[in-house]
């Protein structure tokens, strides 16, 4: 590989020396590539980009009745169509200067970075838009000058983009990189009531997102959660209007810990968990409580509302051994954990119901016209150990009531295509025979049910990896995924996410023509 030192946190890549037929064959292309001759790039994360969409009709947003119409229509019509790639910005994409002003990084090699992808048939590009940016000192006091300069870099370079509105702070997982967090007037107040957070049986708060027991309560400076996410979203819509439908192709709506509608029942960078722990269920700030207790007076067992369940182990326990998770009289089979099971994930289905009614709304008269419609996203999480577990707990302490017995992600799609949101899916590069088999491990189980769903609620699919692969084998697996022969296409793809190594020779052998061979009809 030709890398040479560029100054501090910088590196210089020779394309010539991936410059071959297989990853350019239209000589047009590998000219203008190579007069780029040197690339910088982020030494701890880079930009991309997807490749130009299929037909406006395929991201509009359909009524529940015109689904229903058209079921045969709309899956026949995915059918031998192209999948768009996203790739997201780095992890690291932005930062809070000495100031306190947000700035992007490195915005010279973002440039040339977003012109590369360009020419090697990328799409579009994966935007997180943070609340933790945009409503950073006060409330109802937005600056999108970041994005606003962003945005105009993107659609300069003739890429589209998929944009994310992040609800969540990222702290915790920016590997030591800063991160962003939640605005900092949420802060001030969390400081005077930790309830705001979500918090496990020993009181431990997690600071990511917003406790959905806040979601109806004016806590937050006279508003609910609810209400900031919906000025919010709003807000969002009304200052870049001019792009939606054009340039921003999907909007993902932020409903949890990493944009994922769940519960942070696996915290996996403070130190309480480790894979393949079995988590823990997160219901213990006081509206939360609350809440629990009321439900349980409705069922006419108030003793039920004092608790979550006693025996379910801790973060790191496997299933083996722990009473809930077995069947036994005081298991998720006894009439205790089915009420607390269904109240637990129930709550996290009424809080997506809430926030997609609204975000859908904002979004309703961009369906109007085929030429402005712009695809309503959410995602859930991957959570594929224990998958093949009688009690799924892993599963359970997320949210997701789902088990050997009961279909826990029915209930969510559901509501996704109530609202005419996209689904948007994680372990598409994922094999069981990747996976510890002693973990009980099947993200392939998990994707074929979530499809199933996805097919009777009559539903799109959005496709995303979880793990970073630039190997062939995962790149071919993510295109089989997405042209699956027994189920619809998947709408687009997006990569999670761009870094230095993917214009690694040997990466970028393998990147190109796997962008290249989602670019063409299946």
């Amino acid at each position: 590989m030709a890398c040479q030192g560029g100054g501090r946190g910088t590196y210089y890549y020779n394309y010539n020396y991936n410059f071959n037929r297989e990853a350019f064959p239209d000589r047009r292309t590998r000219k203008l590539f190579r007069n780029v001759s040197a690339f910088r790039f982020f030494k701890h994360g880079l930009f991309s980009g997807k490749w130009r969409s299929a037909a406006a009709t395929r991201r509009r947003i359909l009524s529940m009745d015109a689904r229903e119409k058209s079921r045969s229509t709309i899956l026949e019509s995915a059918k031998q169509k192209r999948v768009p790639i996203f790739v997201m910005l780095p992890v690291d994409a932005f930062a809070i200067d000495a100031t306190g002003s947000p700035r992007i990084r490195k915005i010279k090699a973002l440039t040339v970075s977003l012109k590369a992808l360009k020419l090697a048939g990328v799409h579009g590009i994966g935007v997180e838009v943070w609340w933790g940016i945009v409503e950073r000192l006060s409330p109802l006091e937005y600056d999108w000058s970041l994005y606003e300069e962003l945005f105009k870099l993107i659609s300069d370079s003739g890429l589209k983009m998929h944009v994310a509105l992040s609800f969540h702070s990222n702290v915790n997982s920016s590997s030591g990189k800063g991160g962003i967090s939640l605005p900092l007037w949420i802060l001030e107040i969390g400081n005077l009531n930790k309830d705001i957070y979500y918090q496990d049986r020993h009181g431990f708060s997690n600071y990511d997102y917003l406790t959905l027991g806040v979601d109806q309560l004016p806590v937050l400076s006279g508003r609910s959660a609810i209400q900031c996410y919906e000025d919010f979203m709003r807000g969002f819509v009304n200052k870049f209007e001019p792009f939606i439908g054009t340039v921003i192709e999907e909007i993902n709506i932020g409903l949890g810990p990493s944009g994922e509608l769940r519960y942070p029942a696996h915290p996996f960078n403070d130190g309480r968990w480790n894979f393949p722990g079995i988590g823990e269920f997160q219901c213990y700030d006081k509206y939360m409580m609350e809440d629990l207790k009321m439900a349980a007076c409705q069922e006419g067992k108030p003793q039920w509302g004092n608790r979550g369940p006693e025996n379910a182990g801790c973060y790191n326990s496997l299933p083996s051994g722990v009473p809930f998770f077995e069947e036994g009289e005081e298991s998720f089979v006894s009439d205790y954990g089915r009420f607390f099971l269904e109240w637990y994930s129930g709550r996290l289905i009424c809080h997506a119901d809430a926030i997609l009614a609204r975000a859908a709304n904002i979004l309703e008269k961009y369906q109007e016209n085929n030429q402005t419609a712009v695809s309503l996203v959410a995602k859930i999480g991957g959570i594929y150990w224990w998958y093949q577990t009688v009690s799924h707990p892993a599963e359970l302490t997320a949210g997701y009531y789902n088990t050997a017995m009961r279909d826990g992600y029915d209930p969510v799609a559901s509501v996704f295509s109530r609202h005419g949101a996209a689904l948007h899916i994680p372990c598409l590069e994922m094999m069981d025979s990747e996976t510890p088999s002693k973990y009980l491990c099947s993200p392939e189980g998990l994707l074929q049910q979530i499809r199933s769903v996805s097919k009777k609620r009559i539903i799109h699919l959005i496709g995303r990896n979880t793990d970073e692969r630039f190997d062939k084998t995962g790149l071919w697996k993510i295109h089989s995924n997405c042209y699956h022969p027994q189920a619809e296409d998947v709408r687009s793809f997006t990569y999670f996410r761009m870094n230095d190594k993917i214009f690694r020779v040997e990466n970028w052998n393998n990147f190109v023509p796997f962008v290249r061979m989602m670019s063409m009809d299946s």
